[in-house]
This record gives C-alpha cells, structure tokens and sequence, in this order.
C-alpha cells in the first residue's frame, strides 16, 4: 500500500470523493489499495461461490470491495475496504442504508496483488481481528494458497485440494481451495 500526497484529508472529505473506492483511509491518508487483474478475478470468483450459499441459506449478505467498513477506533482514524466480505443477516440489523458499515464483518476476503507488502497485509489482518472481525481469510493466487485467520489467534494454510468452508461465518459453505483459482 502507498500513501497517496501528503494533504490530510477530513473524514467526510474521504466519503465525499468519487473514486475513493481505490483507496483507505488511514489517519488522514488515502492510501492506495493494491489490485491486478488475477486478484479482481479471484475475488469476484470467491464473491459468487460464497454468494451462491448466502443466498440459498439467506443466513449472510455479501459485500465487494467498495463497501467502507468504519469500525477500527482502537486503530486511530481508520477506515478499511475488504475484496469481499460478508455478514450474517442476523447481525445486520440496524445497520442497512447507512453510508458505511459501523460494525465489524463476520468474514472478509483479502487477495493478495503484486505490489502487496507482507507487512502491510499482516498488519491489516491484526487490524480486522482486533476490531472484531470474523474470519480473515487471505487468498494468494500466485501459490495457490489461503491462509484462513482466526479470533483465537490459529491460522491454517489450505492448499488446492483442502475443504476451505465458512465455519461461524456462514456454517453450510464448502468447496475444495482450487475452486478459487478456477481449477
């Protein structure tokens, strides 16, 4: 992730700005969000495996990458955009309509993209799980590989073959990790 300019920027003005979808906003900061091509495919893929469950089950709603996730006080001034995220209909309550999403999602979904820093990844990782967030599943589609984070601290590595399911997020979801990367 890179720093986009050196002017702060406000909150609103952030929410304001018509293509602040390419970016996060880190204590005043745009920072740019890091895509290719392979990683928006594998998301979209991820985004239509896991909505084809939610939608038969009507237990989770689905979300892509524009939907502003506002729920990091202990983090600073922050706000944070997954490739794909989800969240259980039971917990949505409230919390339709409004212009970002002030809790935290019970799955988010990160793609991994070229210019990725492993420091800037785990840091987001710790960043969701420390407030609140679910399961934080981050998809490298060089390796063929997603590591699944947890609440608890485990991590577990799923390779092609492995059963990746939605475990609390969305129980009934299930396919082999290759399904991901079109295999």
């Amino acid at each position: 992730m890179s720093i986009i300019a050196d002017k702060l920027y406000t909150r609103d003005e952030f929410l304001r700005m018509p293509d602040s979808v390419a970016y996060e906003f880190i204590d005043g900061h745009l920072v740019e969000r890091n895509v290719s091509e392979t990683s928006s495919g594998v998301a979209a893929v991820i985004m239509i495996l896991l909505g084809i469950e939610a939608m038969r089950t009507r237990e989770a709603k689905l979300y892509g990458s524009d939907l502003t996730y506002d729920c990091f006080q202990a983090e600073g001034d922050r706000m944070r955009r997954a490739d794909v995220s989800l969240i259980r209909t039971s917990r949505l309550e409230g919390h339709r309509g409004v212009g970002v999403m002030p809790i935290p999602a019970d799955l988010v979904v990160e793609v991994l993209s070229p210019n990725d820093l492993a420091y800037d990844v785990d840091n987001k990782v710790k960043a969701y799980l420390a407030a609140g967030f679910g399961l934080v599943w981050v998809v490298n589609p060089d390796a063929k590989i997603v590591f699944v984070h947890r609440p608890d601290g485990s991590v577990s590595k799923l390779l092609g073959t492995d059963e990746i399911t939605g475990e609390t997020a969305l129980p009934s979801f299930r396919c082999k990790v290759a399904e991901f990367f079109g295999a």
